[in-house]
């Protein structure tokens, strides 16, 4: 794997990324890929997650990532596309026109024919296909932290689609960063807004959780601003889905 390319996605030692630790609010605004004002105000209206220490505002990050994810997940087209932007630009320093297609996905983490029949064995073989590439320390582990995310609030989308992601973002659990995509032979009831059977997931994991919510909002984006989800239904098989994904980033990136 070319490592310069990645750099970005690793975890970074010397950064305290643990899920737990307590953010002060420029570490949050950093966090969200949003503006001071931006937090203020959703502060002000009591639309996130804190706490007041004396007069000090502090955040927990275990609470503002699970909130962040899900609000990505329920943004309107537009307000998705607006943070995208803010997203794409605050965490790329030298483009907001990098592609992360090429480092996190790759054909062998994509299985075009899944045969599971739950919400519960659709997460098993998800984690197994990652597993499979050798990039899953702890299976188990993450098999737990995806179920306990699905609990607080399921990651389907209208459209047939998840995208699946674990409650904290442990870097000793995976070797590395990645996306991992499955399609299920027949759709599953995963929890959909719309009451619909889901049949396209992902699975996102990254080693630093700041990169998470700008993963999620390119993935979201993706499906949503693009005809993936129709032809990814229609790929025959692996590489054929690698392709459309590179095809519909290179869209959304045009958007940028």
């Amino acid at each position: 794997m070319n490592t310069a390319g990645t750099e970005w996605f690793r975890f970074n030692e010397k950064e305290d990324c643990l899920p737990f630790r307590v953010l002060n609010l420029d570490e949050v605004v950093e966090y969200l890929h949003v503006t001071r004002s931006d937090v203020e105000r959703l502060v002000h209206h009591n639309e996130i997650p804190f706490e007041m220490q004396g007069e000090r505002l502090i955040f927990r990050q275990n609470e503002i990532d699970a909130w962040a994810s899900h609000r990505i997940l329920g943004f309107s087209e537009e307000h998705l596309r607006n943070y995208h932007k803010k997203s794409s630009a605050k965490v790329h320093d030298l483009s907001k026109k990098h592609a992360i297609v090429p480092e996190l996905f790759k054909p062998e983490l994509i299985a075009p024919a899944m045969t599971s029949r739950t919400k519960a064995s659709v997460l098993r073989d998800m984690v197994k296909l990652a597993e499979s590439s050798g990039l899953v320390n702890y299976p188990q582990e993450l098999v737990r932290s995806i179920e306990e995310r699905e609990r607080m609030c399921s990651t389907a989308l209208a459209g047939g689609m998840a995208i699946l992601h674990p409650r904290n973002h442990e870097p000793y659990m995976f070797g590395d960063s990645f996306v991992a995509l499955g399609k299920s032979i027949q759709p599953v009831p995963f929890g959909s807004p719309d009451g619909a059977t889901t049949d396209v997931l992902f699975l996102v994991c990254c080693q630093d959780d700041r990169i998470h919510l700008h993963v999620l909002a390119r993935v979201c984006m993706m499906c949503q601003q693009t005809s993936l989800l129709l032809e990814l239904r229609e790929a025959q098989d692996a590489a054929q889905m690698y392709d459309l994904l590179v095809k519909s980033e290179e869209e959304v990136i045009l958007q940028l």
